[in-house]
């Protein structure tokens, strides 16, 4: 009999016994998903948990995987956003050198603002929401009634270079400005004159944000640092050194944040420290080129840590 001719003779016993083998095999692999799907349940019922055993609520701070709205109206890139203290408006600042107005519930466009002739690099509603402020590539900031339709009625002049950042003080009528001209200006709403010029760094300064009680400014560069300064005496307080390239935004961390900060890099509060989380200086936050988010105290200027993407 030749090869081609053999025929096996079927045995049911190992045919059945090799069917329950594979049966076997793919019951163990749902098992196996069933248990890494509780797996990943439990890991993060458990980040919701602090170390004290207490359950945390502010879950809903992290943002859904789709967006609520999408706002289309600009020409070109997208600078800044900012909203408004108290009513459904945002701010949205372009290179097209326009800034318009949205209600960001219903997504419609409520008006554009045009006055400035080069790329508008940031804006900031003040604290009642009664002003707005831009600034541009064309050197100038602007100032808008809010109230009276968005009329521009001031124009401030001084800056040397590109202006990048605009920030109103908390708690006074006056604006802090950071520019490519290397400086930092104050500025009285009121009047519209720059009141104090301060050299914070000696490359670009790419953002200032003043501190909640209107004492300090933060600042960040080119010159890859980001540095606390008393606005006052123009005297720098603390320098954060440490990225590679240059630091694009720098922030306080918020009060309400600083608790999570406090246990993230183990520094449980103590009376001192307390008084000075109120204030919201005890922490900072940079961004960098260098593909890197730092959080520093900022009362030291020690990192205390990075935060890098793996994507």
């Amino acid at each position: 009999m030749s090869q081609a001719e053999f025929v096996p003779e079927a045995n049911p016993n190992t045919s059945n016994l090799l069917v329950k083998k594979w049966t076997s095999v793919i019951r163990m692999q749902r098992k196996i998903l069933e248990l890494e799907s509780r797996l990943a349940t439990a890991q993060e019922e458990l980040s919701t948990f602090s170390k004290d055993g207490a359950k945390r609520t502010n879950k809903d701070w992290l943002p859904s995987t789709s967006a609520k709205r999408g706002l289309v109206g600009h020409r070109d890139k997208i600078n800044a956003v900012n909203f408004h203290p108290l009513y459904s408006i945002l701010a949205s600042a372009s290179v097209d050198a326009t800034v318009k107005i949205w209600d960001w519930e219903t997504g419609e466009l409520e008006r554009t603002l045009k006055g400035h002739t080069k790329s508008v690099t940031d804006c900031d509603f003040n604290s009642d929401g009664k002003l707005l402020a831009t600034c541009s590539h064309d050197l100038f900031i602007k100032l808008w009634n809010v109230t009276e339709e968005y009329t521009n009625f001031a124009t401030l002049r001084g800056h040397e270079h590109s202006i990048s950042s605009v920030r109103f003080i908390p708690g006074t009528a006056r604006l802090a400005s950071s520019s490519r001209d290397q400086t930092v200006r104050i500025w009285d709403v009121q009047s519209s004159h720059c009141i104090k010029v301060i050299r914070a760094h000696e490359e670009w300064i790419r953002c200032a944000v003043p501190s909640l009680d209107g004492r300090l400014i933060l600042t960040c560069s080119d010159d890859h640092t980001a540095r606390i300064t008393d606005i006052e005496s123009g005297i720098m307080k603390v320098e954060m050194r440490g990225h590679d390239n240059r630091v694009e935004s720098a922030v306080f961390v918020p009060a309400a944040s600083i608790p999570a900060v406090r246990e993230l890099v183990a520094q449980p509060p103590n009376a001192t420290s307390s008084r000075v989380d109120s204030l919201a200086v005890s922490f900072a936050m940079t961004a960098s080129r260098d593909k890197t988010i730092k959080l520093w105290d900022s009362i030291r200027g020690l990192c205390l840590w990075t935060f890098v993407s793996r994507l």
